[in-house]
């Protein structure tokens, strides 16, 4: 019988960096995701292909399911990441390949893997719950990170985010400020790597008790904002307070001095999405600076 299972994308709109030392972030489940189906088949083998938003496959790969060796990849290294989550989810459910002769897998994104909406995070989660085990402890000895995007994987809301020894407090929050209207997303043509953020924050020296407070606070206040201008001050008290701590100069400092709202990096700052004030200006603006993808607040939020 045929498996189906699917997850949602993510952003994370306050609490990049600190949200790994115990910080409060709010994170958004966005409309877009990757499902993955797995068809049981005869082959003796696990064959795999990932479909991106246009249905052209962008990864396939065959494993021997005795051992899960690889047999042919269109990528050694992507296939290798593969393999591991697959042992890593076969160790956690050693039930996981014995319900078939073969299986056939396939993946589809509903968005370009270059926005950064979590095409790592959405297959952990589709995989955990086709092996039924933990979705975090899959990602943590997998790939590492705060697991933050796992939880909006699972969630259809918006929430609030925080490791606390070690263990991921979620909270769906209700977080529809009347100023929804005057946020988009941008994307930034690039794509950042997570990994190599995280290691350029981990060589930082700083007051790590503090920034997780201060960070915690605009992140509480971030939720119950009541104007945008409250809003935007705090998204600029929070680019200030990680600019200091990255050596990295602000978003719109480097890019966008010339722009009339408040502007916020969002994950690994540097690339994918940042979000910004605004109105019916800003979508020319930013096409006229070549940033072409520019999504309102309210097509964005599941």
């Amino acid at each position: 019988m045929k498996k189906e299972f699917y997850s949602n994308g993510k952003l994370l709109v306050s609490g990049e960096y600190a949200i790994l030392d115990g910080a409060l972030g709010l994170a958004i489940p966005v409309s877009y995701g990757q499902s993955l189906n797995v068809t049981p088949t005869t082959t003796g083998l696990l064959e795999w292909n990932s479909l991106d938003e246009s249905n052209d496959t962008w990864f396939s790969a065959t494993f021997n399911l005795a051992n899960l060796n690889v047999v042919s990849s269109s990528d050694s290294a992507m296939a290798k990441t593969l393999k591991d989550l697959l042992l890593e989810a076969n160790a956690q459910n050693p039930l996981l390949l014995t319900d078939s002769e073969g299986f056939l897998v396939e993946t589809q994104l509903t968005f370009p893997r270059s926005w950064g909406l979590g095409t790592s995070s959405t297959l952990i989660n589709n995989l955990a719950q086709w092996a039924r085990v933990d979705a975090f402890q899959l990602l943590w000895k997998a790939f590492g990170g705060s697991g933050y995007d796992i939880a909006c994987a699972q969630s259809n809301s918006p929430l609030t985010y925080q490791l606390k020894n070690g263990s991921p407090q979620v909270e769906e929050i209700h977080f529809d400020p009347m100023f929804k209207d005057s946020l988009y997303f941008i994307h930034l043509n690039q794509k950042q790597s997570s990994k190599e953020a995280i290691a350029n924050y981990r060589e930082q020296q700083f007051d790590k008790p503090q920034l997780v407070k201060e960070v915690s606070d605009i992140t509480k206040k971030m939720i119950h904002a009541i104007t945008l201008s409250e809003f935007e001050t705090l998204m600029e008290e929070h680019e200030t307070l990680l600019s200091k701590v990255l050596k990295i100069q602000p978003v719109k400092q480097r890019l966008f001095p010339d722009y009339f709202g408040a502007i916020k990096s969002l994950g690994a700052w540097g690339g994918d999405f940042v979000l910004a004030t605004g109105d019916d200006k800003t979508r020319s603006y930013f096409k006229s600076k070549g940033f072409e993808t520019v999504i309102p607040y309210s097509k964005m939020l599941l």
